[in-house]
């Protein structure tokens, strides 16, 4: 029905508390989907270099500015994907999206990375190298200590005996050697970040970031590691991070969804001045996830007002359908804004105020995001929904001699109510769950699948020894 009073005057607009939030010029921020690389090691997640390809034409063609696509170094798959991404490109395929390759801030990793590249006739500028190290003095000297150690010549047996210092300073120093090399080899763009940077020291992490770009790096890359960032440490740290570094640099927010804050960080992160704001589609990756593209995209531009050119959100759901399929990982539900049933209603109160107009109870434009409303029945339905629904098919119960009355609308939706909750009462719910659960172990490889392995790669020399 149409409404008498403009909706302003019926409704409060959320923008109305956000107004005041500064954000970047939205033609400045930068979608960084990092799906092909952080969302591939999700557990049970795995990609063949030709998905890889199919994927990225699916994120360019939805408009996202960057894409990561995996770690060249680390498998032969990977070093095949960037080849193929990068043949793409060159047929114009993947529009203008830039395209990022992971190293670790060593020679070795850079060297390889551009062998694959050389060896696809494809010059290395072509291409922005994300080479990073550790931030965090946790990570600093427990987790690459070592590798620092060997770096700067001195023997392991020092390791835990020297300062932190040490370690932060070392860390310094490789990671600019490794810059430097990549420029030497003709790398013109060099993203760089430490891994852990939302547990690290943010005036170490201003002075390894200006020596970064001394060195030749180029966009600095600030990570919450293990999504442990609450708004407010974001803001603490975005803040300075921001002021402290040259005005214009612009810098990436890596940031996890370990208590489900991913989405309101990386607003919070782009309110700060960050540009670049990594995300994956239906938020795949580590542990809980990595910030989920969807809700970023919507949540920016519905309740902050902040529209990104290009992009374009009504894909939002079929890009979500197209990962489920890819990946093997489905979706809840519930997801915010691309689960299958979250602009479904089945509850009487709510079916009845939908149909006068959708928005008494959605506050996500279903059209914005390429949805529509739509009803299901059981348990809580209402008969006025009941009767509206038969009478659409008044045409086909009439060939059955069926009149479509109020009284026959109220005893349909009483069998409705009494046919769900025997449903409930069978054991299919716990089945479908059996059955997912066994089909999503298969994806991935377990512990005793390792042992096995092993056993069948060594029963052939232990016969032939026998």
């Amino acid at each position: 029905m149409e409404l008498r009073e403009p909706i302003e005057r019926l409704i409060r607009d959320p923008k109305e508390f956000t107004r005041g939030v500064s954000f970047p010029d939205p033609a400045e921020i930068r979608l960084y989907d990092e799906t092909l690389r952080d969302g591939e090691q999700m557990p049970g997640v795995c990609y063949t270099p030709q998905q890889k390809l199919e994927i990225a034409k699916a994120l360019a063609e939805i408009g996202v500015h960057v894409m990561s696509v995996g770690f060249p170094a680390a498998s032969d798959g990977d070093r095949r994907t960037l080849q193929l991404v990068m043949d793409a490109k060159r047929r114009g395929e993947l529009g203008e999206v830039e395209i990022v390759v992971m190293c670790r801030s060593n020679r070795k990793d850079i060297d390889v990375t551009i062998e694959t590249l050389r060896a696809a006739g494809v010059d290395p500028a072509a291409v922005t190298f994300f080479i990073f190290t550790s931030g965090s003095d946790l990570h600093l000297k427990y987790k690459i200590g070592k590798t620092l150690l060997r770096f700067e010549g001195r023997d392991e047996s020092e390791w835990l005996d020297l300062p932190l210092e040490f370690y932060r300073n070392a860390n310094v120093r490789m990671q600019c050697d490794a810059i430097r090399h990549a420029r030497e080899c003709g790398v013109e763009r060099i993203e760089f970040g430490g891994e852990d940077g939302s547990r690290g020291d943010v005036e170490y992490f201003l002075s390894y970031f200006k020596a970064g770009l001394e060195a030749g790096g180029t966009r600095p890359a600030w990570p919450d590691t293990v999504g442990c960032l609450t708004p407010e440490a974001m803001r603490w740290y975005g803040t300075r991070l921001i002021a402290g570094l040259p005005k214009g640099i612009p810098v990436v927010a890596h940031l996890h969804n370990d208590y489900g804050l991913g989405t309101i960080n990386a607003i919070t992160a782009t309110s700060c001045g960050f540009k670049v704001i990594s995300v994956t589609a239906n938020g795949y990756g580590e542990r809980a996830g990595n910030v989920k593209l969807h809700e970023y995209a919507v949540a920016m531009r519905v309740l902050y007002g902040v529209e990104i050119p290009g992009f374009k959100y009504e894909k939002l759901r079929d890009l979500a359908r197209f990962m489920e399929r890819m990946s093997g990982i489905p979706m809840q539900q519930h997801e915010p804004i691309i689960g299958t049933k979250v602009f479904a209603h089945e509850s009487g109160i709510h079916t009845h105020g939908v149909q006068i107009d959708r928005r008494i109870y959605e506050a996500v434009p279903s059209e914005l995001v390429g949805a529509h409303t739509s009803f299901v029945f059981g348990k809580h339905s209402g008969a006025a929904l009941v009767e509206t629904t038969l009478r659409n098919h008044a045409d086909a119960l009439a060939q059955h001699g069926i009149e479509v009355t109020p009284e026959l609308a109220q005893r349909v939706t009483d069998e409705v109510k009494r046919v769900r909750e025997e449903r409930a009462a069978s054991s299919s719910a716990a089945e479908t769950i059996a059955i997912y659960e066994a089909a999503t172990s298969k994806l991935s490889i377990s512990e005793s699948d390792l042992a096995a392995i092993a056993i069948a790669l060594e029963r052939p020399q232990a016969v032939s020894a026998g």
